[in-house]
């Protein structure tokens, strides 16, 4: 659904939308106006998760990054995406928690956060579009 941004996903182990699942990804961060050289425009990354809780009560989903260039810059790294709905409308929020490798990577670390959660409004929007095209 964001072909731009998702080039690939791929199942690694278990099935799709359980715990315990492994997804591998493949995505590019398009920071076109950032001027780190780690996150050049276009410039095609990986990472390898696994869905570390469902809750399907709360609209919640929370992955953790185990592998891949993510780490480079993180102990930790996991993504939760939670869906508050009111009435007929849906609010997504996606939260970041993580350990950086050391305070060095300050900079960095403020940039990648800006141009993942970029990445993560994009992907959001897209879906909200499919949804919105093929809903009735």
């Amino acid at each position: 659904m964001s072909p731009d941004v998702v080039q690939n996903v791929d199942l690694h182990h278990d099935e799709w939308g359980t715990v315990g699942s492994v997804i591998f990804w493949n995505y590019t961060h398009d920071s076109k106006n950032l001027w780190l050289t780690y996150i050049s425009e276009g410039k095609e990354k990986v990472a390898k998760q696994i869905i570390e809780g469902i809750d399907e009560e709360k609209k919640s989903v929370t992955f953790n990054v185990i592998e891949g260039d993510l780490m480079e810059f993180y102990k930790t790294f996991k993504a939760i995406v939670h869906v508050d709905t009111i009435g007929e409308d849906n609010l997504v929020t996606w939260t970041f928690e993580y350990e950086k490798v050391s305070e060095d990577v300050t900079e960095q670390h403020t940039l990648i956060q800006h141009t993942l959660m970029d990445l993560c409004v994009k992907m959001t929007k897209d879906i909200e579009s499919h949804h919105l095209t093929n809903a009735g």
